[in-house]
Order: structure tokens, then sequence, then C-alpha cells
């Protein structure tokens, strides 16, 4: 990298100081305010930080974190990569990641869906991965239409390699003005929010396509159309034609290679993670070969899927921010174990919870629920409209003291999520 100027490095060097101290003191792991310490003396650092480096931002409504951290894991093999491996996504942390690794030749950055465009600008990355879109934190990022609007404005004209998720045509939108894109089928297994075409507003239409099996096509790919096409019944916007298919626990390369997943990670997500992980490897030159080894080694991302213990109580945490979020959680968990709940409403939430009667909890009946967090009220009334019967707990550590020893699943939203971690001296 081209050394930096004078006042550039004093201001790295006074943002790792300020980190040091949070992590010292127990105030955080000094992602943030390391950042902030630092822009506050030099305002275009991060500018300055990603010049000359090999970058690929990374953004979604949910599996930023560890889609970032399964990229980083396979790009290792090339050399160091910086990364913000705690999640914190916006330019303050961006700063952080890339001055705690300053000579490291490759950067992996998780990005905020409403700072992407800024962050694009800033940095001038190579690499963008775009996974899939949906309601979240209403009250701060606004309607995700703009969220992809914004998007699709930010990629107009620059020489960026896309790696976008065909299966969403939200994402698929956003990302279509870009000047190169690797169209991967991840899927979209959550479609409430993307039944309108937003290029017209018209319907679109995910029945009655033909189910192409993988291979018969040229490149290798597979339509998937029973499941993840889809095409607007007023114009011409429709899925394109994906190059990279996530097909079960398998993925299927550009060349028509089918490769065994075998990741650690749990769940269809984690797959369709790993999927666009390996398209990205590739577009850094790394084949498929020499990435998902790396892929394997991954085995909880910031305290997701780690299991705590605590009197002879094992609790594996899932996080859950937003419906599309509960749904991936429901699709790991063990239906023989209980399961602890807890919501927040806090900033980084969003305050408004009206978003968990779009989730359909149902499925958990049949086992032992337990409700807490902060608005385990809110929680507990629309669990009791779906006819899922629950007992309230007061604290996290009150629910789980009441579990046999043994095994339970703990499901909760973002600061309800790190607040148990920190019981848990921040598992990773």
């Amino acid at each position: 990298m081209t050394q930096l100027p004078l006042r550039a490095q004093l201001a790295t060097a006074l943002g790792r100081t300020a980190a040091t101290l949070s992590r010292v003191t127990g105030r955080g792991d000094g992602s943030v305010i390391g950042g902030r310490v630092s822009m506050l003396l030099e305002p275009d650092l991060l500018r300055k930080l990603a010049r000359d480096r090999k970058l690929a931002l990374v953004s979604a409504t949910n599996g930023k974190t560890t889609t970032t951290r399964l990229i980083t894991s396979a790009l290792s093999d090339l050399g160091d990569v910086a990364t913000n491996a705690f999640g914190a996504n916006m330019p303050a942390g961006h700063v952080s990641a890339l001055s705690s690794a300053k000579h490291a030749p490759y950067g992996v950055l998780e990005v905020d869906e409403k700072y992407l465009p800024e962050v694009i600008d800033t940095t001038g990355a190579g690499v963008i991965c775009l996974m899939n879109l949906s309601r979240d934190q209403m009250d701060r990022a606004g309607e995700i239409w703009l969220l992809a609007q914004k998007w699709r404005r930010a990629l107009a004209g620059k020489n960026t390699h896309v790696i976008a998720n065909a299966d969403d045509p939200l994402v698929t939108w956003g990302a279509s003005t870009a000047a190169s894109v690797t169209w991967v089928s991840a899927g979209q297994p959550w479609k409430e929010d993307s039944w309108c075409c937003p290029e017209c507003g018209g319907p679109l239409d995910r029945k009655g396509m033909e189910y192409v099996p993988p291979g018969s096509l040229g490149s290798g790919a597979s339509s998937q159309a029973g499941e993840n096409d889809w095409a607007c019944r007023e114009c011409t916007f429709r899925r394109p034609e994906p190059s990279w298919v996530l097909d079960d626990d398998a993925v299927i390369d550009p060349r028509g290679r089918r490769w065994l997943l075998d990741i650690q990670l749990p769940g269809r997500a984690n797959r369709a993670n790993a999927a666009i992980a390996l398209a990205t490897a590739e577009a850094f030159g790394l084949p498929v070969e020499r990435a998902l080894p790396r892929l394997r080694e991954v085995r909880s991302v910031a305290g997701r899927y780690t299991t705590v213990e605590r009197g002879g109580r094992h609790a594996r945490l899932l996080l859950a921010k937003n419906p599309a979020g509960w749904l991936e959680a429901f699709d790991v968990l063990d239906s023989s174990l209980p399961v602890i709940l807890s919501v927040n409403a806090q900033g980084p939430d969003g305050r408004d919870t009206s978003w968990l009667w779009d989730v359909d909890y149902r499925v958990l009946r049949g086992r032992p629920v337990f409700v807490t967090g902060e608005r385990r009220l809110d929680l507990a009334l629309r669990l009791d409209v779906a006819d899922v019967p629950f007992q309230l707990a007061g604290s996290f550590e009150q629910a789980l003291g009441a579990q046999p020893p043994g095994k339970v699943d703990v499901i909760a939203n973002y600061t309800a999520f790190q607040q148990i971690r920190s019981e848990f001296g921040r598992a990773v």
C-alpha cells in the first residue's frame, strides 16, 4: 500500500488507541469508537485507507456478517484480509477495520444497506455483493424500494463487478445498472416484500414456470424455475439467468461442476451465503477448490450459532432481526428442544415492533417456549394470537434457569442478542 500522509497516520494511531481503551475498560470491542476518533482528525481517512486495496463490499438485509466472514475466510488463502468481523458496518467501523490491518492487500467490508452508495463512492471498491432486501428498521432505513433505487444510482457508471442474487427481484433491479454482474441463484424463501415489479409496479409472476434440470443449459447452470424464477406480467423485467446455482446442499459453478458445500454453519440461508462467497472468491481469482475448504472452517460468526453453557444448560444462540430472519432461524431449530425468544426495540433494532405480526410463529407449537426481553409483552400477545403456549420470564437468566439441564435454542433480535452475548463474555 501507498504510505499514508502524516495526518492520516496520526489519525489511525489515535483511533487504535481509543479502540484498545474501549476493550480494556469493557465498554465494547472498539470497532466503532476507534473509527469515530480517527475520522474526527481526518474526515477523508476511509478513502485514504481503501486506496490500493482490493476490496469487496457485502450488503443485504440478512446474512451480511456471515457472508463477510465466509468471503474473508476464503480470501485469506491469497493473503492478509482486513475486515469488520463484528458487524460494525458503517464508515466508522470500516475505518477501524482497515486501520487495524493497514498493510493487508485485501479487504472485505460488511456495509449497511443505507450506507452502501456512500461507501462505494468513498472506497472505489472493485467487487460488490448484493444478497437480499426485505423490511428491517423501517423507522431508520425507509422503504426497501428506495434502497434498491439508491443502489441503482450508486452502481451506474462505476467500474465495479457485482455479485448479485438473481432470485430477489429488488436486488436484481438494484444491481442491473452495474457494468458487470455475476448472477447467483441463492434463493429467496421470504417473498412477502417483493410481489410487485420495482420497474413498473406490475405484479410479479412466480407460477407456471417449468423446471430446467441442473446441467441442461449450456453454462451448466439451472434456472430452478419452479421455486426461484420470476417475471413481471406488465413489462420485460424478469429474473436473469444465473451462472452460479445453489442446488440443495451443493453449488453448481459456471462450468457445470457440482460442489458439495458441507459447511459447519447450519441451515439453507448459510448455504446461500456460501454460494455468494464462492462466486466472490472466484471474482478475486480464487478457484472453488481452494476457497471451499476455507469456508468449511467457519463454525460461528460474531456469536451466531455459538453454543454457550451455564449450569449444565447448553444454549445455542440464533439471531433474527426481522420477519425474513425469523424464517431462517426457524429453519435451523431443533424441533425436540425448548426455545427461548428475546425481543427488544432499541435504536439498532428499530422502535416499531409491528413486524412481529408478519412472522408465522405456529411452527413453535408443541414445544416449550419461553419469552423474555424488553418487549416480551408485545411478543407474548403475538404468540397468544397464534395459539402458541409460552411462559413469560423477567430476564434471559431467569428463562435459562427454568430449563432442565441439556440443550436449548435461543432466538433473539439484535440488541437482545448482544445482551445475551455480553452475559457470556461476548462468545464468538
